[in-house]
C-alpha cells in the first residue's frame, strides 16, 4: 500500500475517481461523448421503430410508445390497466422491443466509452511505466529491481462460465457488426456514398437483430460455454492481444528495461468444461472434448499468424546470413518433412526465413490433425508441446540478430512469438475445479476396501484425517493394488478425472490443466485428500527426506465463506508446515495457488464483511507465503456485480494489500461482464491494458508499506467496525424466516432457473430449497431485476454509522480521500445504490409478495436510506453521482426505458403464477414464459452488471 496520509483529494482526482465509477457502469462521463451517444441511440431507436413497424405493425410501434409514456408515471394505474389488456403473444412483442433498445443503446455506449478512454493522450500502460520510470530516476529501484519483479509479473483473466450472460451468441455478433457500423458512420471522412451504405447496412443489422429470437431454446452445454469463450479468446489473440505486447514493449524501452521475447505477463484461462462443482454435466469425456476444442480453435489461429507472419519473411541469402543453428534446424526439418521440402524449394530455396515458417506452419497442422484424431505424437513432424514452437520461432529470431537484422527481429516475428506465449497452443490454461466433499468420499470407499483404519474414514473429524492423509503421503505407498477394479462409485469417478488430466496432459502438453481447485475447502485435509488421489493416478510422488517430489498439477484451496477467510492464513501455515506437501509446492516451482471467493462470501456475511476479511486475508497469507519462501498466485473469483465482487478491475488491483501483488494474479471474467468488456476489439483492448498496467504498477511500487506508522492500524480499527456491524445488519436480515418467501415470491429467482443461459443448475443438488442451497449468481441476479440489488449495499450504512458514533468519522473520510481500498469498496456500494430503485422495487413487492411477509421490505427500505445517508457523509457529495452529471443523466434516459420493462415483468410474474399448472422447464412454445424470461433479459441488458 503506497497511499499515505494527506489533504483531501482535489477536483480533479474526484472527476477521475467519479470516471472510475462510470467505466463500471458502462456509460460515458464526456460532455461531447454523451452527444454523440445521444445522436447514435436516437438513429438506432429510430430504425428499431421502423423494423418494429415493418414486422408488426404501425399498432404495435403505438402500443409500445403508449407503455413507456405511461411508465413515467405509473402512480395513476393507467400503466396496469393498459399492460393487464395485452394478451401474451403482445406481451411478447413489447417484451421484444424494450430488451432490443437496451441491447442497441449498449453497445453503443460501449463504442463511445472506449472513444472516450482512448482519447487520453497517455494510455494506462504509458501511464503506470512513467511512475517506475520516475522512481528508477529518483533512486527508489533500480533497473535490476524492476527487472527482476517484472519477470514475475503474470495477469491472467480466467473466462468462466457462470450464467448471468443472458445474450445469445448470434445476438452479440450481430450487436458487434451494429457497432462498426456506427463508428463508420461517424467518421467524418465518409463520403455521401459511404454514408448511404452504412446507413443501409446500419438498418439491415437492425432488422436482423429483430428477426433473431435472443431465447436460446435449448440449454447450452460445457461445449457450447467453452464455445463462447473461444469466441472472445481468438479476436483477442488476432486483433488486440499483438498490439498490446507491442505497447508493453515499447513503453519498458522508454525506461531502459527490455522485455524478453518468451516473457509471459499476460496468459488466458478457461473454467468451461473443467468446473465440476455442482455441474453433472461437466465429465471427464466433455473436459476432453472441450480441450480438444480448444486446441483446434488455438491451432487454426496459430496458423494463420504463422501464414501471415510468413508473407513478409522474404529476406534472401543473397542479401543476408543465416546462424548455422537454423541451417541445421532447416536440415532436419527438409530431412523429416520431405514433401513440405520438395514444395518450399521450388520457390523458396534462397529465402530461409520463409522456408522455416512453412515447415512451422506444417507442422501446426499435422499437431492439428493429431489432436483431432487421436493420433500418435512424430517427432519433427508436428509438435509434442508448445515449448518445441516456441524454440523454433526463437532460433528463427535468433539468426536474424545474429546477422545484424534487429529490426525484423523485432518486428512481426517478435509480436507472433509474444501473442503465442500468451495463448499457447490451446488459447486458455483449463482449471479443474471439485467440492472437497467428493474426495473424501472417494477415499472413505478406498479405506474402507483395506479395512486398517479403527474408525471408518467417513467418520473421522478434521484432525484425524489431516493425521492419516498426511502419513500417507509421507508413505507413498499405493492405495490400490495393480490391476485391481474398483466399482462403480465416487472413487472410481475421482480417480477416472484424476486419469483424464494426465491423459489431456500427455496429448495437449504439462500446461493445459496446471490448477486443481477445492471448493468448499475448511481444513488442510480437504487438500491432502486430493494430494493422495493425484497420486494414485500418477499426477504427484510426494517425495521423500531424500528424494524430491515430481509434480504433474498444483492444488488450490478456495475460501468461500467469510469464516474460511478468516481461518485462510493458519491454513496456509499447516499445509506449508506438512513436509509432504511443501515438496509437492516446491516442485511446482515453489507457487502456491489460493481462490478468494467473492460470491459466496458476501452472500455470507454481507459485502462489507466479505471486502473487509479478503484483504486482511491476503495481508495474512503474504506474510505466511514469505515465511516459507513461497509465491502466491491469488485467484480473485470476482463476480460481474457488486455484490459477488465486482467492479473496476485496475482499480481492485490497485486496492490489494501491499506486497501481494508480487507473484501471480488471476481473475475470473464472468457472464454478461465479459461482453461489456470484451465485445468490441477498441475496448477489450483498453481493459486488458488498464488491468495489466495495475498489474505490473503494484508489483513494482506496491511492495512495501509507506504509510506512516500507525496509520493502517487506525484505519483497520475502523474498518473492523463498518464490517462487523454490517455483517451485523446483513446477517439479522438473511436468516430472518421471512427472508426466504420475500425473496422466492418478490423477485424471478425461480423463473431464472428456467433461462437456458447455463449448464450449471442454479441450486446446490442434495438441498432442502433454503437460502443456503442457492447459488450466489442467481441471489444476486434475482435481488437485481426488482432493483433491490441488495447484496450490493445492505449493511454497510449501519457499519458506517456504527464507525462514526463510535468517533470514527474524520478517520472515515480520511480512509476515503487516502486509502485505494476504502476509497474502490465505497465508490462500488455507491455504484449500486444509483442503481437501485425502490420505487420500482414496491412494485414487486405490492403485487407478488402476500400482505403477512412484506413487512421485510421496510426494513430493507430503512437501511438503503440509512446508507445513502451514511456514504454521502464520508463522501462529502450532497447526492450519489454529483460529481458525475453526465452519468446521472444516461442512467436517467435507462431508467425510462427500463420502468415499463419492469411493469411487464412484474404483470407477467404475476400472470404465470396464477396459473394452475407447475412450470419446471422452459417451453418455447409458451408465450406467456417467452415474454417473462424476455424481460428478464431486457432488464439485465439495461442494467448491466448484473450478476
Amino acid at each position: 500500500m503506497t497511499s499515505t496520509t494527506g489533504p483531501d483529494p482535489t477536483s480533479e482526482e474526484i472527476t477521475a475517481a467519479d470516471r472510475r465509477v462510470s467505466d463500471y457502469a458502462g456509460a460515458v462521463s464526456s460532455g461531447e461523448q454523451h452527444a454523440a451517444l445521444r445522436a447514435s441511440v436516437r438513429q438506432l431507436g429510430t430504425l428499431l421503430g421502423e423494423a418494429l413497424t415493418r414486422h408488426e405493425g404501425p399498432e404495435l410501434l403505438q402500443l409500445v410508445e403508449e407503455v413507456r409514456h405511461r411508465a413515467r408515471t405509473p402512480g395513476d394505474g393507467g400503466l396496469d390497466e393498459l399492460l393487464a389488456q395485452q394478451d401474451d403473444a403482445t406481451a411478447v412483442v413489447l417484451a421484444r422491443a424494450f430488451t432490443a433498445y437496451f441491447q442497441l443503446v449498449n453497445v453503443t455506449e460501449q463504442l463511445h466509452r472506449f472513444a472516450e478512454l482512448s482519447a487520453s493522450d497517455e494510455g494506462p500502460l504509458a501511464a503506470s511505466i512513467k511512475k517506475i520510470g520516475a522512481a528508477v530516476e529518483a533512486g527508489k529501484l533500480s533497473l535490476d529491481e524492476v527487472s527482476a519483479a517484472l519477470a514475475k509479473v503474470e495477469y491472467r483473466p480466467v473466462f468462466t462460465a457462470h450464467p448471468t450472460e443472458a445474450s445469445r451468441r448470434t445476438v452479440l455478433r450481430l450487436l458487434r457488426k451494429v457497432a462498426e457500423s456506427v463508428a463508420a458512420g461517424e467518421d467524418p471522412r465518409a463520403t455521401a456514398g459511404a454514408q448511404a451504405r452504412i446507413d443501409r447496412r446500419l438498418a439491415e443489422l437492425v432488422d436482423l437483430l429483430w428477426q433473431t429470437d435472443e431465447l436460446r431454446i435449448a440449454k447450452p452445454q460445457p461445449k457450447d460455454e467453452s464455445r463462447t469463450a473461444i469466441y472472445y479468446l481468438t479476436q483477442l489473440e488476432g486483433h488486440v492481444v499483438p498490439g498490446l505486447m507491442e505497447e508493453l514493449h515499447q513503453q519498458l524501452s522508454e525506461i531502459g528495461i527490455e522485455l524478453p521475447a518468451d516473457a509471459r505477463p499476460l496468459r488466458f484461462g478457461a473454467w468451461a468444461g473443467g468446473d465440476r462443482d455442482g455441474n453433472p454435466f461437466v465429465t471427464p469425456e466433455v473436459t476432453l472434448e472441450v480441450l480438444g476444442q480448444q486446441h483446434d480453435f488455438g491451432l487454426r489461429r496459430l496458423i494463420d499468424l504463422v501464414e501471415e507472419a510468413l508473407t513478409e519473411a522474404s529476406a534472401s541469402t543473397r542479401v543476408v546470413s543465416i546462424s548455422d543453428e537454423l541451417q541445421a534446424s532447416l536440415d532436419a526439418d527438409a530431412e523429416a518433412l520431405p514433401i513440405t521440402f520438395d514444395t518450399v524449394k521450388r520457390l523458396n530455396a534462397e529465402e530461409p526465413y520463409r522456408m522455416k515458417l512453412s515447415f512451422i506452419r506444417v507442422r501446426l497442422i499435422r499437431t492439428r490433425d493429431r489432436f483431432a484424431h487421436g493420433t500418435a505424437h512424430e517427432p519433427g513432424r508436428d509438435y509434442a508441446s508448445f515449448d518445441e514452437l516456441l524454440a523454433d520461432l526463437t532460433l528463427l529470431r535468433e539468426s536474424m540478430i545474429a546477422s545484424g537484422d534487429t529490426l525484423t527481429a523485432n518486428g512481426e516475428i517478435l509480436s507472433l512469438i509474444r501473442t503465442a506465449t500468451a495463448f499457447g497452443l490451446g488459447l486458455a490454461t483449463l482449471d479443474v475445479r471439485e467440492h472437497s466433499a467428493k474426495h473424501h468420499a472417494a477415499l472413505a470407499e478406498l479405506y474402507d476396501r483395506l479395512g486398517e483404519l479403527e474408525t471408518p474414514y467417513g467418520e473421522l473429524d478434521h484432525a484425524e484425517r489431516i493425521t492419516t492423509l498426511s502419513a500417507e503421503m509421507a508413505g507413498r505407498r499405493p492405495l490400490i493394488g495393480s490391476g485391481r477394479q474398483l466399482e462403480d462409485g465416487q472413487a472410481d469417478k475421482s480417480l477416472s478425472l484424476m486419469r483424464t488430466i494426465r491423459k489431456a496432459q500427455d496429448t495437449f502438453g504439462p500446461d493445459v490443466i496446471e490448477t486443481y481447485i477445492v471448493s468448499m475447502t475448511h481444513d488442510i485435509d480437504d487438500l491432502f485428500a486430493v494430494v493422495v488421489l493425484a497420486r494414485e493416478a500418477g499426477l504427484v510422488d510426494t517425495g521423500s527426506e531424500t528424494a524430491p517430489a515430481t509434480a504433474r498439477l498444483g492444488f488450490a484451496p478456495l475460501f468461500e465463506t467469510v469464516a474460511e477467510l478468516e481461518l485462510a492464513g493458519p491454513l496456509l501455515e499447516g499445509l506449508l508446515s506438512d513436509p509432504s506437501y511443501r515438496r509437492v509446492v516446491k516442485a511446482r516451482g515453489d507457487v502456491q495457488e489460493i481462490m478468494l471467493g467473492y460470491s459466496d462470501s458476501s452472500k455470507d456475511a454481507g459485502i462489507a464483511a466479505s471486502q473487509w476479511q479478503i484483504h486482511r486475508a491476503q495481508r495474512g497469507l503474504r506474510d505466511i507465503a514469505a515465511r516459507h519462501g513461497v509465491s502466491l498466485r491469488l485467484f480473485h473469483g470476482r463476480g460481474g456485480s457488486v455484490g459477488r465482487g465486482g467492479g473496476p478491475s485496475a482499480e481492485a488491483i490497485l486496492a490489494q494489500p501491499w506486497g501481494s501483488m508480487t507473484g501471480p494474479i488471476k481473475v475470473t471474467e464472468q457472464g454478461e461482464v465479459i461482453s461489456d468488456k470484451y465485445l468490441l476489439r477498441g475496448l477489450a483492448r483498453f481493459n486488458l491494458e488498464n488491468a495489466l498496467a495495475a498489474t505490473i504498477e503494484a508489483a513494482v511500487l506496491h511492495t512495501t508499506m509507506s504509510l506512516p506508522d500507525g496509520t493502517l492500524d487506525r484505519w483497520d480499527a475502523t474498518m473492523d467496525v463498518v464490517a462487523s456491524q454490517g455483517q451485523v445488519a446483513y446477517r439479522a436480515l438473511v436468516r430472518d424466516p421471512a427472508l426466504v418467501p420475500f425473496f422466492v415470491t418478490a423477485t424471478p429467482v425461480d423463473e431464472l432457473g428456467k433461462m437456458n443461459i447455463g449448464s450449471r443448475p442454479s441450486k446446490r443438488p442434495g438441498g432442502e430449497g433454503g437460502l443456503d442451497d442457492l447459488r450466489a449468481i442467481p441471489w444476486v441476479f434475482g435481488w437485481t431485476q426488482t432493483r433491490m440489488i441488495l447484496p450490493g449495499w445492505f449493511g454497510v450504512g449501519s457499519g458506517l454509522k456504527a464507525a462514526r458514533e463510535a468517533g470514527h468519522e474524520e478517520q472515515l473520510k480520511e480512509m476515503y480521500g487516502s486509502w485505494n481500498f476504502f476509497r474502490t469498496f465505497l465508490s462500488n456500494v455507491q455504484m449500486t445504490l444509483s442503481k437501485t430503485d425502490l420505487a420500482i422495487a414496491a412494485r414487486y413487492v405490492d403485487t407478488l409478495v402476500p400482505e403477512d411477509s412484506r413487512a421485510l421490505f421496510e426494513v430493507i427500505k430503512a437501511e438503503h436510506a440509512l446508507t445513502v445517508a451514511e456514504v454521502l457523509r464520508v463522501t462529502g457529495e450532497s447526492e450519489l453521482l454529483e460529481h458525475s452529471p453526465v452519468l446521472r443523466q444516461t442512467l436517467a434516459l435507462r431508467d425510462a426505458y427500463l420502468a415499463p420493462l419492469h411493469a411487464l415483468q412484474v404483470s407477467l410474474l404475476a400472470r404465470t403464477r396464477a396459473t394452475a399448472s407447475e412450470v419446471t422447464a422452459f417451453d418455447p412454445d409458451s408465450d406467456l414464459q417467452r415474454a417473462l424470461l424476455t424481460t428478464i433479459n431486457g432488464i439485465a441488458a439495461g442494467l448491466r452488471n448484473t450478476g
